[in-house]
C-alpha cells in the first residue's frame, strides 16, 4: 500500500476541525445571547435624536427632543434617518468584530 488516504494524521485533523467548529459554535450562541442584550445608540443633531438598537439590529427606542420637534417634520425625519444610519453601522460593526474575535485562528473558507 501507498501511503495515500485518509490517514492518521488527516484524522487527527479533522477531529481537531470538528473540535474548533463545536466551540465556535457555541461561541456563537453566546454571541447572540450577548448581542441581544448590547444597546447600541445612534444619534443626530448634536444629540437632538437619538436612536437605540440591540446588538443584532432589533429596534429598542427613540427618542426626540422638543428641539427637534420643533426643527419640522422634513428635518426631523432627516435627524431620525440619519440616527437610525449610525444606530444601524455601530450595531453592524459590532456584530462583525465579535464574529471575527470567534472565529479567530480558524482557517475556514468563506469566513
Amino acid at each position: 500500500m501507498s501511503g495515500k488516504g485518509f490517514g492518521l494524521g488527516k484524522m487527527k485533523e479533522l477531529a481537531e476541525a470538528f473540535k474548533k467548529a463545536q466551540q465556535v459554535q457555541e461561541g456563537a450562541k453566546e454571541l447572540q445571547e450577548q448581542l441581544e442584550k448590547m444597546e447600541i445608540e445612534g444619534q443626530s443633531g448634536g444629540g437632538l435624536v437619538k436612536v437605540v438598537l440591540s446588538g443584532n439590529q432589533e429596534p429598542l427606542r427613540t427618542e426626540i427632543s422638543a428641539e427637534a420637534l420643533a426643527e419640522g417634520a422634513e428635518v426631523l425625519s432627516d435627524l431620525v434617518t440619519a440616527a437610525m444610519k449610525e444606530a444601524y453601522q455601530k450595531s453592524t460593526d459590532t456584530m462583525r468584530g465579535r464574529m471575527e474575535e470567534l472565529t479567530s485562528g480558524l482557517n475556514i473558507p468563506g469566513l
